[in-house]
């Protein structure tokens, strides 16, 4: 899972990797936010989602202590991060500021 995760946030293009856990409530209303956002942005960003009860190593790795979190990459290096729920409106503006400066 490591090498895959890493290879895909080596993309040019952003991609918003969504920490998630089943059992968590808020994670479960951020799930069809951020299919708007896709619908949004189409091609222009990747959004993956990644299980922390399945991959403690990613989440380690990135330091998640909480879900939701979401962390924007783009050629491998994060350019934003945040925990909790966050309106279409205001994923799709961290998105387009960070990935165009």
């Amino acid at each position: 899972m490591m090498s895959s995760f890493n290879q895909i946030i080596q993309s040019d293009k952003p991609v918003l990797v969504d920490f998630f856990a089943t059992w968590c409530g808020p994670c479960q209303m951020l799930a069809p936010i951020l299919k708007e956002v896709k619908a949004n942005l189409g091609e222009r960003i990747s959004i993956i989602k990644i299980d922390v009860d399945k991959n403690q190593a990613v989440a380690t790795q990135y330091q998640v202590r909480g879900v939701p979190t979401m962390i924007l990459f783009q050629n491998g290096k994060p350019l934003w991060r945040q925990s909790g729920v966050m309106s279409k409106e205001d994923i799709i503006k961290v998105i387009v500021e960070k990935s165009n400066s």
